[in-house]
Order: structure tokens, then sequence, then C-alpha cells
């Protein structure tokens, strides 16, 4: 086959569908940030700020913040960052560092993932406005509560038939779908991180998540379930009042 006919044949071919990267990066304050002024800190807390609102208005940009006051001991905060592009990832944090609250911030949790096709699920996707199936582009509901965590399932697993799996995850997605109110936003991290998976789910009862939890215990796929801890209670706030809630 010539060089040209390749070229000719790829050119008619559609181009691969976009994925993104995400990024759960959670933070804590050090104590010694609260010793500060109460002036310098709340200049501190509006140069962070706006560096997200900044990074939020890029094109194919999406970041969202979280609170953890009150339902961790080890974050204060947690920020959702969705990109085209792992290079906004890595500015929005190396800016970040530079900023003076850089200095008081530590990062206990970090997870980093992609967008991909399910193999379960969704078997007939619908595409989105720019042409993209809705399993590859993060699309947040705005529900009040994020409840994320890392997910690692056993090697067995994946020796398993296809048509074995697919017969336990429809069972364990039929338990899901009995809590409508309850959204979830699978994406993957093989060989990208330490876990395979990071699921957040999205909704505006914390009893509902913790019943579809303990509901999904009980299925057959959850046994080839090897770790899928820690687990994050995030409250859904605008960038200032997630800041202001640190101190």
């Amino acid at each position: 086959m010539s060089i040209q006919t390749v070229t000719a044949r790829d050119a008619t071919a559609k181009p691969p569908a976009a994925r993104q990267h995400i990024r759960f990066a959670f933070y804590r304050v050090r104590p010694e940030w609260r010793l500060l002024s109460a002036t310098e800190r709340a200049a501190q807390r509006e140069e962070l700020a706006a560096l997200v609102r900044e990074f939020d208005q890029r094109e194919n940009v999406l970041i969202r913040s979280y609170s953890l006051v009150g339902t961790r001991g080890d974050a204060d905060f947690m920020l959702w960052l969705v990109s085209d592009r792992v290079d906004d990832l890595h500015e929005f944090s190396a800016r970040l560092n530079r900023l003076r609250v850089g200095a008081y911030l530590e990062s206990p949790y970090s997870y980093f993932s992609m967008t991909k096709k399910s193999m379960y699920v969704d078997k007939h996707q619908h595409p989105n406005q720019e042409g993209r199936s809705n399993r590859l582009v993060i699309s947040p509901t705005g529900r009040k509560y994020l409840f994320v965590y890392p997910f690692v399932k056993t090697r067995s697993w994946y020796r398993l038939s296809a048509e074995e799996r697919q017969r336990q995850m429809s069972e364990h997605i039929a338990m899901g779908h009995k809590y409508s109110g309850v959204k979830i936003n699978t994406t993957y991290s093989f060989g990208l991180d330490d876990q395979e998976f990071v699921v957040a789910f999205e909704s505006d009862s914390v009893a509902d998540f913790l019943d579809l939890v303990q509901e999904m215990r009980e299925s057959e796929a959850s046994t080839h379930t090897v770790r899928d801890v820690p687990s994050f209670t995030c409250i859904a706030m605008d960038i200032d009042d997630v800041l202001a809630a640190i101190g």
C-alpha cells in the first residue's frame, strides 16, 4: 500500500473522540495560616479564588469547588478540575504553588484520571453538542453533595469473560438505578495513578448515597473489590464560600 493511499484514507476517517483529563485535588490548610492577620488571609483567599475563576472561564476547562469542613478531618476543600488538555491541570497547580497561600497548603489526596466509554452501560450513546459521547464529557449537575473515592478491582475480575462481567455489572447497575437522584461520574486511571477508577457521585441527599452504597455491598460484582477508600463527602460551594470556611 502506498503512502498516498494511507494518507487519503486517514483524511476521510472520523477524528478520534476527545476525552477529558480529570483531577480531584484535596487540600488541607496548615494551622499556622490561621495565625496570619485577617487582612493577609483575605488577600490570599482572593488570589486563589481569582485563579480558580480564571481557569473556569477557559475554553474546555471546568473547575468546581467543594468544602470538606465538617465532613473530613484531614482535608479542608477539594477542587474538581476537568480539561481536554493535561497541560491545563499542570499549569493550574504550578500557579497555585506560586501563590502566597501555596506555602500553607498541603495536598493529602490527589487523584488523576480520564474519561472513557463504559464497557457495561450506554451501548447506544447520544452525543452532546460537540459531538462527543456523554460518557466522555464531565457535566456536573449542580447537586449539593459530591461523594468521591478511588477504586481498585481484583485481577481475577479481568480474567472473567466479557459476558460474565456484564451479567454481574447489570445487577450492580440495576441497584443504582433505584436511586435516580444519585448521578455517577466514572473516570479511569489505568496506568496513570495508583487506582484503576475514580468515581464521583452527585446527589442532593446524603442519606440516599449511604443507602445506595450499603445496598450495592450485596451485589456479586462487589466481591471483586480490592479497595474503595478513602471516601470523601464534599459540599458544593462557590470558591469564595469554600475559602471563607477555612478561616
